[in-house]
């Protein structure tokens, strides 16, 4: 890949992910060239890895599309993550440095103090949030399982359930973070696989409330079919 492409990839996946656009907005390489100042020949290396990592999808007619998702879909993507991050999460307890659960701890705060803003900083609170579980990831020692991890864990879906928080649900987070660290401080595997199971399974119901009914259609294909 060039350098050209690189920019353009971070650059649109920044954009994506910041919320400047929403779920199932229609993109052009012209608007994205425009974005990242670079041809639309590096644009277009970048939207391929970007459709490859699920966070842009193409209509039947080729036109491009913010990802967006149905319930079940949304459902199966939580399921897969959860199935993966308890992985990590367990790997993790009998692996990570003391240097590593002191991260977690700062990192953690950090996370608090966006919570605890008149009006919760939420691009602040997904930075640490991402930040911690990157942690997690990397003291699991798998690279495959990172891998496999990123695409999920960073997709919109993320952004999205953030949005929906209350700021309790936000706490919550952070209380379950809390419980994350003391039983990685514990080096107990199976207290490590059940706190991160029960922190996506409430993060998922909480985005399940907002979505919708199970077999409820996402925005991007009720508009690539409108096309």
């Amino acid at each position: 890949m060039s350098r050209a492409s690189d920019r353009a990839y971070g650059a649109i996946r920044a954009h994506l992910l910041s919320g400047a656009v929403k779920a199932g907005e229609q993109l052009t390489e012209d608007q994205l060239a425009q974005i990242t100042g670079v041809s639309r020949t590096p644009v277009r290396e970048a939207v391929r890895r970007l459709e490859d990592e699920l966070l842009l999808v193409r209509s039947d007619t080729k036109r491009l599309f913010v990802a967006d998702w149905s319930r079940d879909d949304i459902e199966e993507m939580f399921t897969l993550r959860q199935m993966l991050e308890c992985h990590a999460a367990e790997r993790a307890a009998e692996r990570l440095s003391r240097e590593q659960i002191a991260a977690l701890e700062q990192i953690n705060r950090e996370l608090k103090a966006a919570v605890e803003l008149p009006a919760p900083d939420v691009a602040r609170f997904l930075d640490a949030n991402r930040v911690f579980h990157e942690v997690i990831i990397e003291a699991a020692d798998s690279p495959r399982l990172g891998q496999l991890l990123g695409r999920l864990v960073e997709a919109p879906v993320v952004l999205r359930t953030a949005r929906t928080y209350s700021q309790e649900d936000l706490r919550q987070s952070a209380r379950d973070h809390d419980e994350l660290v003391a039983a990685f401080a514990a080096r107990d595997p199976d207290w490590a696989r059940a706190v991160m199971g029960s922190h996506l399974r409430r993060a998922f119901h909480t985005f399940a409330r907002a979505v919708g009914p199970a077999g409820s259609g996402s925005t991007q294909e009720i508009d690539a079919k409108d096309a």
